[in-house]
This record gives C-alpha cells, sequence and structure tokens, in this order.
C-alpha cells in the first residue's frame, strides 16, 4: 500500500491521466463508461475508469512540483506506464488566449524538486508519442493549440525577487505551470512515458489588465474540452498498447 496515495500494487491500469484538482479528477471519472473510485487521501484522489473499453486511471496530484512528484513516483511504483497531465497554464505569449491549449514538448525547470534528483542539464522532455496522441485529438477535434516548451515554475505570486516570466516569454516558451518538468524528469528517471496538455486561463504578465479568469466561460469550456482531448489520446494509445 504506498502511503500517499493508499493504493495496492497492480489496483491501476498502466494508463493514467493527472491533473491538479481532485474535484477535476471527478470530472474525468464521469466522462468514462464507467468508474469506481480506488482511494482518497489528502490531495491525493483516483477513480479506475473505462472508456471506450480501456482502462484508465485518474489521479489528482495537488498544486506543485513537490506533492506532485509524491504522486508521480508512487504511480510509478504500483504500475504506471503511461502518464499524462491535464491542466492549467498561464500564457506568456499574446497569441494565446484563454481557453486555448498548450502541449507540453519539454519544461523549463524552475521547480525545487528535480535538482534534488539530477543536475540540471538533465532535460524535462515529454514522451514523443504522448505529443503526437495528443496532437492527433485537438486537429480531430479542431481545438485551438500550439506545442512548445513549458516553463514549470514553484512560484505562482512573486516577492521581492523578479520571475523569470518575461525572459522566458521573449525567448519564445507559450506558457508556465507548475508540475510538468517534475513529470517528465521523474518519467525519464524511471523509464516511463509521460506528456502533457494545459488550458490557459490567463496571461500572469498582464494580471494587472484583469487577465486572468480561471473560473470565465471560455476557460470552463476550454477545460471540459481539455478532460475529453486527454481520456481520447490515452485511450488511443491503450488501445495501440504505447
Amino acid at each position: 500500500m504506498t502511503p500517499h496515495l493508499k493504493l495496492g500494487k497492480d489496483s491501476i491500469s498502466p494508463y493514467v491521466l493527472v491533473c491538479g484538482d481532485p474535484a477535476r479528477a471527478e470530472k474525468i471519472a464521469k466522462l468514462c463508461d464507467s468508474y469506481e473510485e480506488l482511494a482518497y487521501n489528502r490531495e491525493y484522489r483516483t477513480f479506475l475508469g473505462t472508456y471506450k473499453k480501456q482502462k484508465i486511471t485518474i489521479t489528482s496530484h495537488g498544486v506543485g512540483s513537490a506533492g506532485a512528484s509524491i504522486c508521480f513516483e508512487e504511480l510509478i511504483k504500483i504500475g504506471a506506464r503511461v502518464i499524462v497531465r491535464v491542466g492549467t497554464c498561464g500564457s506568456l505569449q499574446d497569441t494565446l488566449g484563454q481557453g486555448d491549449h498548450i502541449i507540453a514538448t519539454g519544461a523549463v525547470r524552475e521547480d525545487g524538486v528535480t535538482p534534488l534528483l539530477i543536475p540540471q542539464g538533465y532535460p524535462a522532455i515529454s514522451d514523443a508519442e504522448a505529443c503526437l496522441a495528443l496532437e492527433k485529438v485537438c486537429k480531430d477535434m479542431g481545438a485551438p493549440y500550439k506545442r512548445g516548451i513549458m516553463l514549470t515554475s514553484d512560484l505562482f505570486y512573486p516577492a521581492v525577487l523578479p520571475s523569470s516570466l518575461e525572459l522566458y516569454s521573449k525567448a519564445g516558451v507559450p506558457g508556465v505551470e507548475m508540475e510538468c518538468s517534475a513529470l517528465f524528469v521523474i518519467a525519464s528517471l524511471r523509464g516511463i512515458r509521460a506528456g502533457a496538455i494545459a488550458t490557459v486561463d490567463g496571461n500572469p504578465l498582464k494580471w494587472d489588465e484583469g487577465n486572468y479568469d480561471p473560473h470565465g466561460e471560455k476557460v470552463t469550456l476550454g477545460k471540459e474540452r481539455m478532460l475529453k482531448i486527454g481520456l481520447e489520446a490515452m485511450s488511443a494509445m491503450s488501445a495501440a498498447g504505447l
């Protein structure tokens, strides 16, 4: 029994969708043809669902790389072989608006966990098959999306020190979130596949102008579409045995 997820070995499907919010995990489960709740401890809530005849695990990991990394490690210990994150992010480019999606091909490692696992020169890269599966569904659905390197940062509200958002915006990084680099590094170190898609809920460089609306209509519709994209991509990978 894992100490945090409260799950036993081989109790899950090896194909896992993860998200930050336990309530969002339930929303994903309810989109499945059938589901059962396996465990709920702290921020970690797990369901086992069936979607288009494929068994898919759904687990919430909370906010930030430290807690999320515990989730990823324990999922892998009990049999996860593909982990795809569905979540929200801030846009760093004017071409990406609220409700649009970003498929992360990699991540800038501004998290606090991965430097303790491996030197900074080790890249945080998503799995190519996972990226292609997510992109195919986006194209099939006509969803607005962009592929690119995500900035993963443990900083949400800046204080005295300046943030790096403007720097990475100039470098062409499309968005910022809080967990992808931990997922990608851990997945690479443990020998599994990982991917991520995120829905834009605003632009942190323009918060003072009111460009942050995580519960607005555009973002709500984008998140609902993203959950379906994640399920479709994961079921396709499962059916293909990837």
